[in-house]
């Protein structure tokens, strides 16, 4: 069997002691892991007790395990549940099994959801409240309540005297490296803003008040539960500003499927008025769709262009499935328009605009050309690029 990959020092006395899974590409089923994912555990030591802090997707249990051997762990006291989602918590049964002594510490909300989930016994628990404090002997664990980040029961726990917030799931990123710290890479970022638009764009009001919830810890690192560790806290939390504020950048996502050429035609000659009219567009296509890369180019479009041919008088199932996503992500879209070709009759423009319930967004003109497109279509298209540009200059962000 090939040895794990060693437990990795934060600070003295506080290990990364979970696993990087660098083989799953696919998480809910749902979400694309390009780079993998690690499921990040963390061992602290205090002069009176040890914690644990969450632990790894059960398949991985193996790997936790081995780590806390390194470290040459025989008593666990307690193990610190922030979010009762199974890549943290699946491990809890196997952990309080190997230490029979420990205690799961969380929330009243994620003690009744792990209950549910892994069928545990009230009795494993000790249920604390927000704000309320637990001594290791030397360091404080303080719990935070840090609801839909992205589960209404996730919490966070900061460490004073080591000034560091193990933030689960907020501030994470799926990237599966051996590097434990972030520093300032590009390819973190990329990582941390795909995690934000894939998981935490939907709760975006709640983010901002929890931002603001933590704004005046003191904070030396941020170690959230996927990916590497924040050392340089102010590069995600000014990432996440940003990506939570109402400012929209003057981009179009232009997401289009075509089926024999027509709607293709349409998309293409938009993206050239648009970038005629020194607008960035962000073209998808939905045959190829890559749902992380779709839901990064929303984060800050003003505008979402969605092109679609007609299939038996309906719109065809891949935009459908894009505007469905969409509008479970709750972007901060300003402007919506729809292109498309259709051969003889159909209703793809109100079935698609009937998928856009949750979205606070103006609805532009469409333009719809019966089979291949001709000039007047193009001069509608024109017509649309310039109905754009004006709704962008209206808002501020176009000459």
């Amino acid at each position: 069997m090939t040895r794990a990959q060693a437990a990795r020092q934060v600070k003295a006395g506080i290990y990364e002691v979970g696993a990087i899974d660098r083989d799953r590409r696919l998480f809910d089923e749902l979400i694309p892991l390009p780079d993998g994912t690690s499921y990040n555990a963390y061992l602290i030591q205090g002069s009176e007790r040890t914690a644990l802090l969450d632990t790894v997707d059960p398949p991985k249990i193996d790997l936790l395990f081995e780590h806390l051997e390194q470290l040459g762990v025989t008593d666990i006291d307690y193990v610190i549940s922030h979010h009762a989602e199974q890549d943290h918590s699946g491990g809890i049964p196997a952990m309080l099994e190997r230490y029979p002594g420990a205690k799961v510490v969380t929330n009243a909300k994620c003690r009744d959801m792990l209950m549910d989930l892994l069928c545990l016994g009230e009795e494993e628990f000790l249920t604390v409240e927000d704000g309320q404090e637990l001594s290791l002997g030397g360091r404080t664990l303080r719990f935070i309540k840090l609801p839909w980040v992205h589960w209404p029961e996730t919490m966070a726990s900061y460490l004073p005297e080591d000034r560091i917030l193990f933030s689960c799931d907020f501030f994470g990123a799926h990237l599966a490296t051996g590097t434990l710290f972030a520093g300032e890479e590009r390819a973190v970022y990329e990582a941390a803003q795909r995690y934000y638009a894939e998981i935490m764009m939907p709760f975006r009001g709640q983010i901002t008040k929890n931002l603001e919830k933590i704004k005046d810890l003191p904070l030396e690192i941020i170690a959230p539960s996927h990916g590497p560790i924040y050392d340089n806290p102010r590069f995600i939390l000014e990432a996440y500003r940003d990506w939570v504020s109402d400012k929209v950048k003057n981009e179009v996502v232009l997401a289009y499927v075509s089926m024999h050429g027509s709607t293709k035609k349409m998309a293409e000659y938009l993206a050239e008025a648009l970038i005629k009219r020194r607008i960035t567009v962000k073209q998808f296509d939905l045959a190829e769709l890559d749902l992380g890369k779709l839901a990064m180019g929303i984060v800050d479009a003003a505008t979402l262009v969605m092109g679609a041919p007609t299939v038996l008088t309906g719109a065809h199932p891949l935009a459908a499935y894009a505007a469905l996503v969409v509008n479970a992500l709750r972007p901060k879209t300003k402007f919506v328009a729809l292109i498309g070709s259709y051969g003889w009759a159909g209703k793809m423009v109100e079935e698609l605009t009937g998928l856009f319930t949750r979205l606070k967004v103006e609805l532009l003109e469409p333009v719809l050309a019966r089979g291949y497109p001709r000039e007047a279509d193009f001069a509608a298209l024109d017509r649309l690029a310039d109905a754009v540009l004006a709704k962008h200059q209206e808002i501020g962000i176009a000459r």
